[in-house]
């Protein structure tokens, strides 16, 4: 009965800790950069006088 029970709980505490990473893997995946969305490089357009 001992064995049951210690599966049972290394059951549930490892789907516990799957659900917990789970939602903090979307948490990171849905939080917004801090920095701007800013180009490192610009290109200058050429104004043509034809």
């Amino acid at each position: 009965m001992n064995r049951l029970l210690a599966a049972a709980l290394t059951a549930l505490c490892a789907a516990a800790l799957a659900v917990g990473a789970a939602l903090g893997v979307v948490a990171l995946l849905g939080a917004t950069p801090e920095q701007p969305n800013t180009p490192l490089i610009s290109y200058e357009q050429a104004q043509q006088g034809r």
